[in-house]
């Protein structure tokens, strides 16, 4: 099972002036003037059960994707797999039967499956993601996007040397309980709107 999605607008920032590590009774320090180097999407496929990720860096997003479905599905053992299912949201690159289409056309044995609507949380490639936003670009001082490309590669390489596979907490009942809870607050917030005098 493959998770995959796109970090977008990664920027390159040269800081005027250099970013000061913290010290003894003093927080970091980053200079908030800075010059543009361009920004890049970091596109990434998570396999769960293995915990490996693909990724690669492209200028935009868009229907490009399909290079990193082909950097995976080229590879064994998704290659010869009978299926291999794309847990991706509904994003504009692959949003709608057209981007199924697109898939089964190009890998028949590989399966896309979405996310629900603003349930995008609920693929794994956004826990990779939101260590990549805190171990590798920020505070995000680069001097120009080779050396973005360069750290995230080289993050990738240590990633797949030391991971293992996230383990969900967060259960069948757990969601059943949070539906509960807020099909309670929604009955409660129209009763009390009900019994609102009316001016």
């Amino acid at each position: 099972m493959i998770s995959a999605d796109e970090k977008t607008s990664i920027q390159a920032r040269c800081r005027c002036h250099p970013t000061l590590a913290p010290g003894q009774a003093r927080a970091v320090r980053v200079n908030h003037e800075y010059d543009r180097g361009g920004a890049l999407a970091h596109l990434a496929a998570y396999d769960v059960h293995r915990a490996h990720v693909f990724g690669r860096c492209e200028p935009r997003t868009g229907i490009r994707p399909m290079t990193l479905v082909t950097q995976v599905m080229t590879t064994e053992p998704y290659a010869n797999a009978r299926r291999v299912f794309w847990i991706v949201d509904n994003g504009s690159s692959h949003r709608g039967k057209k981007a199924i289409d697109r898939l089964t056309r190009a890998f028949p044995n590989a399966v896309m499956v979405h996310t629900p609507v603003h349930a995008s949380w609920t693929n794994q490639i956004e826990i990779f993601f939101s260590i990549v936003q805190r171990k590798v670009v920020s505070p995000n001082d680069f001097t120009d996007l080779s050396e973005v490309r360069d750290r995230l590669r080289a993050f990738e390489a240590r990633y797949n040397a030391t991971a293992q596979p996230f383990q969900w907490r967060f259960t069948t009942s757990d969601l059943d309980d949070l539906l509960a809870r807020l099909d309670r607050h929604t009955l409660d917030r129209q009763e009390e709107s009900s019994a609102r005098p009316t001016a």
